[in-house]
């Protein structure tokens, strides 16, 4: 019979067990009555020479192959049942538990959607990104790409290398004629696709022939935006679409497989629309100009040989760089920078998941504290039970076994309810996040997280039932077995233990307050930097006229004119390169007095933005020297340019910068004219001070894409309705995107630190009860274990306030002890929060003494009831009960 089969047939073979073993006690007995003893004292010999009946079972249970699978059934139907007597400590534990595993499985959902989940391409890991540096070790001033014939050299020569692709972000309109629809994009290399591993679910991909100078005939679209603008629909494939800026209409060739994103171009990133974690909506076929081939206008990715290392290619490419400037003087000063693409595209995500995974670590470890301190508690309310249990044959191993299985049932039920708390949040961080995390688009709560919640319930379990598991291998059956009832209280050595794991909670959650109080004051410390600008009533949407040039400058004047006239608009202007955004033109310059760069690397590269005449006075930016831009300041009057103080005291440290010139297309070209000197303004970052700016007249700069910015005497956004009419009043197929007040762009560029800082109050919050529960619960025992000690200090004259003192003494032991260790282990976790601090330290002593004074203050709190209950003690009540 399988093992299965007589696990079925376990109540027969129970019997027959039983049976066997009775035949043969009772034979000895017998053989020994027969030899003259008397009957009871044959069975007492009988007794001791067999030894413990249910120990006999169990051994032959072991020999019949299935005694570990059925005891580890009958364990847990017993822990099953043992739980449900006690369902209030079930539910409280199950409930600790669930907080604690639940934090973590949260966590680790969206570690899973942003850093494990590969991204489509094949073998991701070989995958390189190929950026640029500075020969001389000098940072530089911008981003920038590769020349078209450096990148072709390294594809023809890398033997690290199985290939080399080109591409670059664009951006532009899907025209229609109800309105038009944004659209990002790359153009991409012949190789590209191939080198990538990227397939077509519809259609076909690019071939040789798609690549040609001139207009643009073929793209491939983005599965997403298939769906999201065509629905799906298959016929769309061989049709041409309109794309504003293109004078021929490409045909749809095919559609790219799901989950496909941008790979970074960082000298596009200051563009108004870059979103390098978006979805790709369309693909382009881009061949280089032999014109240009030597203008740093590409991005590379590179796939490694099999075998090959990052070292290796980068060691390579360095050689044939820098052999390239040997022909070429543009070249010169600029060497290749090799990193993995999984690395440059996990860095953001690991910068604020792994500090988040281990904050949610710490709360599970109070938990299973919290846990194992109950159980602790519930262990020696039991002790007569394992007591009988030992006495009637049970070996302590299986008593050792029952209990941890009731540990792993408390675990498994914590665990469960866990997940199902990971499930909400995920859905809320999905809310509250949007900015802070890249790719959070992709995080769902699956089958992955319901495996991380029950496997992180293991060690919870282990962690919060080893110790009262282990203490029944202790039960001295004797001495229980001579107290009358259940114990209940807890000896010096247990209340040492619980006061320990109370201190280590303690310690753990002063931890997590501390970070917390770090994020705070950080938080606090920005909202006091000047920002150099106002950010109240101010709203802001990108604008774009996608028509033709021959239009721009219409729609904009007649759009400025028809929104400075809507009731409750006070200024108007258009603006590129809006605060906060990250939207700016690096360009490269030069400057009156200083030195002409010898090198390409040694060019001057400075943020330059363009603003309509009203922008200045909208923002609250203040005029230090020389004047505003004029509505007369267009194409047709000489350039002139605004440049804020900090470019003045880099480049005119001694003198006015008033009538000086900075060139844009060399010396030998007509400059630009400083006009006016603005205050400092942190625009890029409110952490970083203010770095050199220039602005230009946006007539005299036309951007295609940029924001309507627009001040007024009330709410905002009770204005958003009546702007976009007015808009579309100008050009129906205007694009009208990204509606956001300034004060909404200041708090997505802050989202990192604030969601960080929200979860890190939420796990601090929760640490801090489960730790304030735990204090009570350990003076709670050491009272009703102490009962008797207080009622003879009573009886002699101790009056009540000493007895309350003394266990405000107790809690303010283990309250001390837990914030001076968690003082030393504060400065070491918060070390990783380094990146998210602004104007505080780390190990900043002002946060640590608050955050510890707090903690003590609140946790005495804890301590009163139990206090209450030692000075209330009737001795002669407690004495006549012992």
């Amino acid at each position: 019979m399988s093992w299965l089969g007589r696990l079925f047939a376990r109540k027969r073979l129970e019997i027959d067990l039983d049976k066997e073993l009775r035949f043969h006690f009772e034979s000895q007995v017998a053989d020994k009555v027969r030899s003259g003893v008397s009957e009871s004292e044959a069975r007492r010999l009988t007794r001791l020479e067999f030894g413990g009946m249910e120990q006999i079972k169990e051994d032959c249970r072991e020999v019949g192959g299935i005694g570990l699978i059925e005891n580890t059934w009958q364990e847990l139907r017993y822990a099953v049942r043992t739980l449900r007597k006690s369902p209030v400590f079930t539910a409280v534990a199950a409930l600790t538990l669930a907080l604690g595993i639940g934090a973590t499985s949260a966590i680790f959902s969206l570690i899973q959607g942003v850093l494990l989940t590969p991204p489509p391409y094949s073998k991701p890991n070989q995958l390189l990104l190929v950026s640029s540096e500075r020969t001389d070790g000098q940072k530089m001033d911008s981003p920038r790409g590769w020349p078209a014939q450096q990148w072709m050299g390294w594809k023809k020569d890398a033997t690290s290398l199985q290939g080399v692709a080109a591409y670059d972000w664009t951006f532009n309109f899907l025209i229609r004629n109800d309105g038009s629809q944004s659209m990002q994009g790359m153009w991409v290399s012949k190789d590209y696709f191939r080198l990538m591993g990227l397939k077509t679910v519809a259609g076909r991909g690019f071939a040789d022939t798609d690549f040609s100078l001139g207009p643009t005939k073929a793209i491939v679209l983005g599965y997403e935006f298939w769906q999201r603008v065509f629905g799906g629909d298959r016929q769309i494939i061989g049709k041409t679409v309109r794309i504003s800026r293109w004078d021929t209409p490409p045909t749809v060739i095919g559609v790219m497989a799901p989950g496909v994103r941008f790979l970074p171009s960082p000298d596009d990133a200051k563009e108004p629309n870059y979103d390098v974690n978006a979805t790709v909506d369309f693909w382009a076929p881009g061949e280089p100009d032999p014109k240009e081939w030597k203008e740093p206008d590409w991005n590379i990715v590179a796939r490694l040989r099999d075998g090959a290392t990052p070292q290796q290619a980068q060691q390579e490419l360095a050689v044939l760089t820098a052999q390239q400037a040997l022909s070429e003087k543009s070249f010169e000063g600029f060497a290749p920078r090799i990193e993995r693409l999984t690395d440059e595209m996990n860095q953001d995500g690991k910068r604020i998941l792994f500090p988040l995974l281990g904050a949610s670590a710490l709360v599970l470890l109070i938990a299973c504290g919290n846990v194992g301190a109950l159980l602790l508690v519930r262990g020696l309310q039991r002790q007569q039970e394992y007591a009988v249990r030992i006495a009637m044959g049970l070996g302590r191993v299986a008593l050792l076994r029952q209990t941890l299985m009731e540990s792993l049932v408390l675990a498994l039920l914590g665990g469960g309810l866990g997940v199902g708390l990971a499930f909400g949040a995920v859905k809320l961080f999905t809310v509250i996040a949007g900015h802070a995390i890249p790719r959070l688009d992709a995080v769902t709560a699956g089958w992955g997280v319901l495996g991380w919640g029950l496997a992180a319930a293991i060690p919870a379990a282990t962690f919060a039932g080893l110790i009262p598991a282990l203490r029944v291998l202790r039960v001295d059956p004797v001495e229980v077995l001579k107290s009358a009832g259940p114990k209940g209280t807890a000896g010096a050595g247990e209340r040492r233990m619980l006061r320990g794991v109370a201190m280590l909670q303690t310690s753990l959650t002063l931890a997590l307050l501390v970070g917390a109080g770090l994020l705070i004051r950080t938080m606090m410390k920005i909202a006091e930097v000047p920002s150099g600008y106002s950010t109240g009533r101010i709203l802001t949407m990108s604008v774009t006229d996608v028509q033709s040039h021959a239009t721009w400058g219409s729609f904009h004047r007649q759009a400025l004119d028809r929104v400075a006239a809507i009731p409750g608009v006070q200024y108007a202007a258009f603006a590129w390169g809006v605060p906060l955004t990250g939207n700016n033109w690096p360009a490269p310059i030069d400057i009156e007095g200083q030195p002409l760069a010898v090198k390409e690397s040694d060019k001057i590269t400075l943020p330059m933005r363009a603003v309509t005449p009203d922008y200045f006075k909208l923002m609250g930016i203040g005029l230090l020297d020389g004047r505003a831009f004029r509505p007369s300041d267009d194409d047709k009057a000489p350039n002139v340019g605004i440049v804020n103080q900090a470019f003045a005291d880099r480049f005119f440290p001694h003198g006015n910068v008033i009538g000086r010139k900075f060139w844009f297309q060399g010396r030998g070209k007509a400059g630009v004219e400083i006009v006016g000197e603005i205050a400092n303004g942190r625009t890029d970052d409110l952490t970083q001070k203010a770095s050199p700016e220039i602005y230009m007249p946006l007539w005299q700069a036309q951007a295609f894409s940029k924001h309507l910015v627009v001040r007024t005497t009330a709410d905002p956004r009770a204005l958003i309705v009546a702007v976009q009419r007015a808009l579309h009043a100008v050009d129906p197929t205007a694009a009208v995107e990204n509606v956001k007040t300034l004060e909404q762009i200041r708090d997505e560029s802050l989202a990192s630190r604030t969601f960080a800082m929200r979860l890190l109050i939420g796990f601090s919050v929760a640490g801090s009860l489960l730790t304030l529960v735990g204090i009570y619960g350990v003076l709670s025992l050491s009272v009703a274990s102490r009962r008797r000690e207080l009622a003879i200090r009573s009886a002699v004259g101790a009056p009540p306030s000493h007895l309350r003192r003394l266990i405000f003494g107790e809690g303010f032991r283990v309250i001390a002890g837990g914030v001076l260790m968690g003082a030393v282990l504060a400065i070491l976790v918060s070390q990783v929060l380094r990146t998210f601090l602004y104007g505080v330290q780390a190990n900043d002593p002002e946060t640590l003494l608050i955050v510890g004074l707090l903690f003590v203050m609140i946790g005495l709190l804890a301590c009163w009831l139990p206090a209450r209950r030692a000075e209330r003690i009737d001795p002669l009540e407690a004495l006549r009960h012992e």
